[in-house]
């Protein structure tokens, strides 16, 4: 594999840095939507959230059990794509030395 200058390299991993931006802050833009528009609708909307879905559980029960599984699934979404795409195009740079983050 042919070596990569130095600048290429450079501007290879501030693409790389800029598409993890990306990926952050739309991760964090669609958790805060989620989770104000959660919050909206306790203030704004209680008779809405008291409305029953099943015997015992509530539509506002139900949304707030869905902010955290929502959560999570975000969550794994971005491990995923840190683990099959970022990692593996960082090590490429071999800016990650191969005993990075393991104790000597």
């Amino acid at each position: 594999m042919p070596s990569l200058t130095s600048h290429d390299s450079d501007a290879r991993l501030k693409a790389l840095a800029a598409q993890r931006w990306r990926i952050a802050l739309t991760l964090t833009a669609v958790m805060i939507a989620i989770y104000f528009g959660f919050i909206a609708l306790i203030a704004y909307d209680r008779p809405l959230l008291a409305t029953l879905v099943a015997p015992g559980l509530t539509l506002g029960i139900l949304l707030g059990a869905l902010v955290i599984v929502v959560s999570w699934l975000l969550t794994y979404g971005y491990v995923r794509w840190a683990n099959t795409r970022y990692d593996p195009a960082l090590r490429a740079l071999d800016v990650v030395g191969p005993n990075a983050g393991q104790s000597r």
